[in-house]
């Protein structure tokens, strides 16, 4: 018996999300048609123009948004941003630094601490485990 090993595919959205952009400013043959693994691959490994142009500039999806602006998906929608961005808008937002910016920004921040606190506790629990007899 030979096996035979189909391709796998996935939608252009599923793609585009996989390679941080904005599915409505890829091209439209990219938007209609489908992506195999190999075909995602390359776009990875040897992005072509279109790619590097929105990776650079945008518009950007909004957990590329959210990232570059130092807070969460959450915050964005909280801060009433629910559109694509491009790196000049995303530019903007920096330099104007919103009070809702700040806010989000400080409460990221608080965050990122207590998961390390949780972490170190952790650690030191396992640590403490570890040296217990049986």
């Amino acid at each position: 018996m030979t096996s035979h090993q189909s391709t796998q595919t996935m939608k252009p959205a599923t793609a585009a999300k996989k390679l941080g952009v904005y599915l409505e400013a890829t091209p439209a043959e990219f938007q209609e048609g489908v992506v195999s693994r190999t075909e995602l691959s390359q776009l990875q490994t040897d992005p072509p123009e279109w790619l590097l142009e929105l990776r650079r500039n945008g518009p950007h999806p909004r957990p590329v948004v959210a990232a570059k602006l130092g807070i969460s998906i959450s915050g964005l929608a909280r801060g009433g941003v629910t559109e694509a961005l491009t790196t000049e808008q995303i530019d903007a937002l920096k330099q104007d630094s919103p009070e809702w910016l700040q806010k989000e920004r400080a409460t990221q921040a608080e965050v990122r601490k207590e998961t390390v606190r949780i972490k170190e506790k952790n650690a030191e629990r396992e640590a403490q485990a570890g040296e217990q007899p049986a």
